[in-house]
């Protein structure tokens, strides 16, 4: 589908709606540096049969969306120590969410945001409450932590692989550089070309690259949040982490679901940080549950909404 622009503030946030519509609205936030694109397509089919209508969007900074400039060069860890926020605000990135779900005339969404894309989806649910049907947040850290407070959670080992990569950049490079970056994230798995190469075509083809700009993911990462707390989060809430994750500890998703009030936690034996094809249909089917539960029901019905449309289960 054709990619179209949001705009917030003179900011263009790109997006695509992936199918579904008539379903229960659910946008899709990615994590640091990457592009909608790496939304496995798999997942995103599970997703549509679950009674979906699915719609990606790329941060600022990444993807086909607006991208700044910036002077300093930083590894994006080192973004966390500085006191201001070397391009925009941690606000602005959760104002685009909205702005996107404004373009699409969607009043509320159910939100479902996996590594630094769950960390976003949180603010979201803190500073746009009106907006959000349900949060998921996947294998993300807690919103409450604060500048080097992150790096508890954090995996230096599995950072200071990815300082050492090092692979061209032509076409077969950047498969090369997806491929490897899959495998660190994906533990144990069973990673081919098959399970990245369509995310590598959808960025040639779009002229975008992921994980090659270091100053815009430390722009990312180093915006800096002045909002709520995770306590303010009225959204029926998921928090999923897997059990193998090389990134992130499996204590930021208890921290994060425990600050969370009613907030439900499922740890993920053998899943990565990476989404491979073994957890698609676990992770839609819990993203189904939690939109279905009680209290996600009970906000549908404050925008006039009826029952969720039906699905298939795999």
């Amino acid at each position: 589908m054709a990619t179209r622009y949001a705009d917030n503030d003179g900011v263009r946030i790109a997006f695509e709606e992936l199918g579904g519509a008539g379903g229960d609205p659910l946008l899709l936030v990615m994590g640091l540096g990457a592009s909608r694109f790496w939304w496995p397509k798999g997942l995103v089919d599970g997703l549509l049969r679950r009674g979906f209508h699915v719609v990606a969007y790329d941060q600022r900074d990444a993807g086909e969306s607006t991208h700044f400039p910036d002077r300093r060069q930083a590894h994006p860890l080192l973004a966390l120590l500085r006191r201001e926020a070397p391009a925009y605000a941690a606000e602005d990135l959760t104002d685009d969410a909205v702005a996107v779900l404004d373009a699409l005339g969607w009043e509320r969404a159910h939100l479902f945001g996996h590594s630094m894309g769950g960390l976003v989806a949180q603010r979201v649910a803190i500073r746009h409450p009106a907006r959000v049907l349900t949060l998921t947040s996947s294998s993300a850290v807690p919103s409450d932590v604060r500048g080097l407070g992150v790096l508890r959670y954090v995996r230096l080992g599995t950072v200071a692989r990815f300082t050492r990569l090092r692979h061209p950049r032509t076409p077969e490079g950047e498969l090369a550089l997806a491929l490897e970056v899959a495998r660190i994230l994906a533990p144990g798995r069973r990673i081919g070309v098959e399970d990245v190469g369509e995310f590598v075509r959808n960025e040639t083809t779009h002229q975008v690259r992921s994980f090659r700009d270091d100053r815009a993911q430390s722009r990312q990462i180093g915006a800096k949040w002045r909002g709520g707390r995770l306590a303010e989060i009225t959204a029926p809430t998921l928090v999923l982490h897997g059990e193998d994750d090389p990134l992130l500890r499996t204590t930021a998703g208890h921290r994060t679901a425990a600050a969370i009030p009613g907030a439900r936690l499922r740890t993920m034996p053998g899943v990565g940080h990476f989404l491979d094809r073994e957890t698609w249909a676990r992770y839609a089917d819990q993203v189904r549950a939690v939109a279905d539960s009680p209290s996600a029901g009970d906000r549908r019905l404050l925008d006039g909404r009826g029952s969720p449309a039906a699905s298939s289960l795999e």
